[in-house]
């Protein structure tokens, strides 16, 4: 629909142009919005007040030139799709749109079932989604948490609009952080990392289960404790509590086995963006909008993380990626450019996305609950979800863009009511579930109905709720805001249960009106659930 209202005031446009009743300028992209109010229709745009200098003419005048070419195109689409357009002040045109064109989306929604929404819009297009990737030397955190959810729930989406999308976690299992990971759990001078999970590594050493003695050197135990890190902590974490599968693993230590970090070097030695001082190889990266160049080997022959970041971005180059998406803590904001840099010296041309996820707080009573066992001071994801649930946890993280600092509200995560929002949609689509399995029981087995008996205004504003779940999906896919996605399913919600006030569904003395309205919920329960299955959430049938 919208697609179809911007071709048409271009064509209108165009045609005025030609005409010359319209001075002759470039056209913009022309967009139709949906209105932040039903009662303006169910698209508007402000193209008139956009274009009025340019044509000469006053925003209204012109809304009203526009109003009156669509209305007389001989493509016969005010018949179809059009009930009426009003120019409103101070020069929006706002459409309202026929039955017959709201009933096509709830058959299109039955007729498509999980598949609505879906596109092509990514078709042929590979994406590599790098995020988490926390160091395999500890339990995962919240900021770990809330950007695995952000980056899960973006991938689900991508792939619904045709993207063949890879998630990866880059294992960072070589390095000083291994080092010192080897240091603690041998409890010896050096000790860096603490907690309950230090303690029983520590302990499996002294009991001689590891193969690992306190004779072993850092290294040694390092790589020890970081593989039983990743196995037995971190991979259960994000498979079993966060319910995120990664399709790669990729270890650091295996890209310099494998020669790609060495490789990558070579690369950007023949680029001339290499330079060596003080025994150092460097990068120009200041050259590139860096505020400083920056060491790839060190004096001492060490690879930094920035050479084995460029092994990893050459294994993008090998594996034909097209489009590069980076999930990082916002402490990293400095290091984005550095990749940027790297991936185009070695030869990158395609799209690098960058989303940097500020830091979560615990709050319950507007105090900071400080609740973890297992690592100090930090709040492990597992915690969370082991007290508010997996479903709770994702979608309060989902409600804000990863770019906000958030407080997690735990005495709200914890309300088992309609005030929690997770709650509050699940009910939703529970109510539903409910609708359906009533009707079936009291006989109203009939298939199909008039959809254009549909004329409530609560009706039509559940329909309009559905025919903009396309829409948001592909606006999501082209600039990543996966917060509408939660903040999408609880204006359905809404729209439901004011319908459910308003509407009575089951009704002997009116089943015409009740078949139809029975299709209506059957969409709404499709496009419901959809949005929680690409949230990663669960759509109860009952509660």
């Amino acid at each position: 629909m919208k697609m179809i209202l911007e071709r048409e005031i271009r064509t209108v446009l165009e045609a005025l142009q030609k005409a010359g009743a319209l001075p002759p300028f470039p056209l913009p992209e022309i967009l139709v919005e949906r209105p932040k109010e039903d009662q303006f229709g169910e698209y508007s745009s402000n193209v008139a007040l956009m274009l009025a200098k340019q044509a000469k003419k006053n925003p209204m005048e012109l809304a009203q030139i526009i109003e009156s070419g669509i209305l007389n195109l001989e493509s016969g689409n005010k018949n179809e799709i059009i009930e009426k357009i009003e120019v409103a002040s101070p020069g929006y045109i706002n459409f309202y749109l026929s039955q017959k064109a709201l009933g096509a989306v709830v058959e299109e929604v039955l007729v498509k079932k999980d598949r609505y929404g879906a596109g092509e819009i990514g078709k042929g297009v590979k994406v590599n989604n790098e995020f988490i990737s926390a160091n395999p030397t500890g339990p995962l955190h919240l900021g770990n948490g809330r950007g695995g959810f952000y980056a899960d729930v973006l991938s689900r989406v991508l792939r619904k609009v045709g993207y063949d999308v890879v998630n990866e976690y880059y294992v960072n299992d070589a390095g000083e952080q291994i080092l010192k990971l080897g240091h603690s759990v041998l409890k010896d001078s050096e000790v860096v990392y603490e907690g309950n999970y230090v303690d029983a590594l520590h302990q499996r050493i002294m009991n001689h289960e590891s193969g690992i003695t306190e004779e072993s050197d850092s290294k040694e135990a390092g790589a020890w404790a970081a593989q039983e890190i990743l196995e037995n902590m971190i991979k259960k974490t994000v498979e079993q509590a966060m319910h995120i599968s990664f399709d790669v693993w990729t270890s650091e230590r295996k890209l310099f086995e494998d020669g790609l970090v060495d490789e990558a070097i070579e690369k950007l030695k023949s680029a001339g963006m290499t330079f060596e001082n003080e025994g150092a190889l460097w990068l120009k990266t200041s050259e590139q909008g860096d505020d400083k160049d920056r060491v790839l080997i060190k004096a001492d022959g060490k690879k930094t993380y920035l050479a084995s970041d460029a092994g990893h971005i050459l294994s993008y180059l090998k594996s034909k990626v097209d489009t590069i998406l980076e999930t990082f803590g916002a402490d990293h904001h400095g290091y984005t450019k550095r990749f940027e840099i790297v991936a185009r010296a070695l030869g990158f041309t395609g799209e690098i996305h960058f989303t940097l996820v500020q830091l979560v707080k615990v709050v319950k009573d507007g105090e900071e609950v400080r609740m973890s066992k297992r690592a100090g001071n930090v709040i492990t994801i597992d915690e969370l979800i082991e007290k508010v649930g997996h479903d709770v946890a994702r979608f309060f993280f989902l409600l804000y863009a990863p770019e906000t600092q958030m407080n997690f509200d735990l005495g709200l995560a914890e309300e088992h009511s309609e005030k929690n929002p997770v709650f509050y949609v699940q009910y939703a689509h529970a109510r539903l579930a409910s609708i359906l399995r009533k009707a079936e029981e009291e006989g109203f087995t009939k298939n199909g109905g008039d959809l254009n008996l549909l004329v409530h205004p609560k009706e039509r504003g559940l329909i309009r709720e559905l025919m903009f779940f396309p829409e948001l999906i592909e606006t999501i896919a082209r600039d990543f805001s996966v917060h509408r996605l939660p903040q999408y399913a609880i204006r359905l919600a809404d729209k439901l249960h004011s319908f459910y006030a308003d509407c009575r569904v089951l009704d002997e003395e009116d089943k015409p009106l009740t078949y139809a309205r029975l299709e209506l919920i059957s969409a709404v329960k499709i496009v419901l659930a959809e949005t929680l299955h690409v949230m990663g959430i669960t759509a109860p049938e009952k509660m």
